[in-house]
């Protein structure tokens, strides 16, 4: 049976982290008064955030593959691994068109290669070659994969085009869950995985963010149909980073739920202990690397469900 989670995760421990003008225009959650900070203030709270969490994970028995970014070129967002590479059971692994010009730049084949050292890889599978049509597919961003049923669960945004997700379906043999999402302001949610998280058994999403009640039915009904409990979030707790958590295990194989300090502060007694009956919860400060970079704790984590050498 295929996993949904796994105990190796890859994180890119940035050098150089800070606000992106570059993704700022379709990146909702990127705050500008972050932006203002300094280049040095950003890299220096941003790193102490991911170093934290990376020791509570390792003390928590995850294993975590960490690899330094490069001063350069200077890649702003390489602290979110997630949406340039995926790794797959099947030996596959995957690099994606990305938008941003200056994110191009974090797919890296000597970070392919390190991880092959450990673990099979007998497929690359390259779509960066549809950047040259303008259309884009921004990974485990663009895509909230349910592993063991093979779906792929993807909101239609600038950064999330239906042609490469066409292409991802025919590469993988994934059945494609597409529909639109906005936010409170009516703007196209950017990525997938921040309203929603899909468990081993439990999936959690903000089902208001989807405007049209039939696709809203479908999403649905595809997660109950494959078995998850549906916890639904609000906009609010969208917004405060809520959809963007994600599921691993220990070495031990005790799940665990990532999902950072605000995303946490928001959930409400009742949806913490419907989460906290599948696994126990971890959550960290990631302010900074929220604020400035637009994204949370499940987007600083690549899975690698490559088989072990």
């Amino acid at each position: 049976m295929r996993s949904q989670t796994t105990s190796n995760i890859l994180m890119i421990r940035p050098v150089r982290f800070g606000f992106n003008e570059q993704t700022a225009e379709s990146n909702a959650f990127q705050n500008k008064d972050f932006g203002k900070q300094t280049q040095e203030n950003s890299q220096t709270i941003a790193l102490a955030e991911f170093d934290s969490m990376v020791n509570q994970l390792r003390r928590a028995g995850v294993h975590i593959i960490v690899i330094d970014d490069t001063s350069e070129p200077h890649t702003p967002d390489s602290i979110f691994p997630n949406n340039w590479v995926s790794f797959h059971g099947n030996g596959s692994v995957i690099t994606y068109p990305m938008q941003a010009e200056n994110r191009r730049l974090e797919r890296r084949e000597d970070i392919i290669q390190q991880i092959s050292e450990r673990f099979y890889v007998n497929r690359k599978i390259d779509l960066s070659y549809f950047e040259g049509e303008q259309k884009f597919l921004e990974g485990t961003g663009s895509m909230v994969l349910d592993r063991k049923f093979k779906i792929a669960y993807a909101c239609l945004s600038p950064r999330t085009n239906e042609d490469v997700l066409k292409e991802f379906s025919v590469q993988m043999n994934y059945e494609i869950v597409s529909f639109d999402a906005v936010d409170g302001a009516g703007k196209q949610i950017y990525h997938t995985n921040v309203l929603m998280c899909i468990g081993d058994m439990f999936a959690v999403i903000c089902l208001e963010a989807i405007p049209d009640l039939d696709q809203r039915l479908m999403v649905r009904n595809s997660l109950e149909q494959s078995g998850k409990r549906v916890v639904e979030i609000t906009l609010e707790q969208m917004n405060q980073f809520a959809g963007n958590m994600l599921e691993i295990k220990s070495s031990k194989g005790e799940k665990i739920l990532v999902m950072s300090d605000s995303a946490f502060k928001s959930l409400t007694a009742k949806q913490l202990d419907i989460l906290d009956d599948y696994c126990a919860i971890h959550h960290f400060d990631l302010s900074m690397i929220e604020g400035n970079g637009g994204g949370s704790a499940r987007c600083m984590m690549a899975e690698v469900h490559l088989p072990m050498k």
